[in-house]
């Protein structure tokens, strides 16, 4: 009995879609490989699936590049030269870019500021001048975390008397340890219990 025929067209069901492309993808690289085996022909197949996986078919005697570099020379063209000078280009652009930012950063200390006109000294101090407020900002945020740290270990130290307290293993005696965010213990000098820590008004 003959087998009807196939209406081409693209499958609906994504299965049976899956199905039908792994099976004829197959069979497409069985007739590559006898062309390469019958005829010493040189074969390249590169497939996209519909989900973006890559299947790549190559006579075992090739390469990937080999068979690039064959289509150029029959093609007359240069597959490499435009995605050189794309390259190129980009190498440019970030040379310029370290260059400018080299140069900021010596005239932020002081340096090659004679080129610069009245304008440019103005937004380069307006530049300082907002980095350094950046800084202030950051280290207030963390003298006021110490701060609040500090509180909650005092509010608990009050709650409990041997709160924070280690023993030496001398004569009963203890010493106060209390964690900073930006350090290890601090320890004061004989006879306090308590750091002194100097809070911003």
């Amino acid at each position: 009995m003959a087998r009807g025929k196939i209406q081409i067209r693209k499958i609906e069901n994504a299965t049976n879609r899956q199905v039908t492309y792994s099976k004829r993808r197959n069979g497409l690289f069985k007739k590559a490989g006898e062309l390469t085996v019958l005829c010493d022909a040189k074969v390249s197949i590169i497939m996209f699936s519909g989900t973006g996986k890559m299947h790549e078919f190559i006579s075992p005697s090739l390469t990937t590049k080999q068979v690039y570099d064959d289509y150029q020379k029959s093609m007359g063209m240069d597959l490499w030269k435009t995605h050189y000078e794309r390259m190129q280009e980009n190498l440019k652009k970030l040379k310029e870019t370290n260059r400018n930012l080299r140069k900021e950063i010596r005239q932020r200390m002081g340096e090659q500021l004679n080129d610069l006109g009245i304008d440019e000294l103005r937004a380069l101090e307006e530049n300082m001048e907002n980095a350094v407020k950046v800084i202030r900002d950051r280290k207030w945020r963390n003298v006021q975390d110490i701060h609040r740290k500090l509180l909650q270990e005092l509010d608990a130290r009050a709650e409990d008397p041997h709160y924070g307290f280690v023993d030496n293993g001398g004569d009963g005696d203890y010493n106060s340890m209390i964690a900073y965010a930006n350090g290890g213990p601090r320890h004061s000098g004989a006879g306090s219990d308590l750091t002194t820590f100097t809070l911003l008004e």
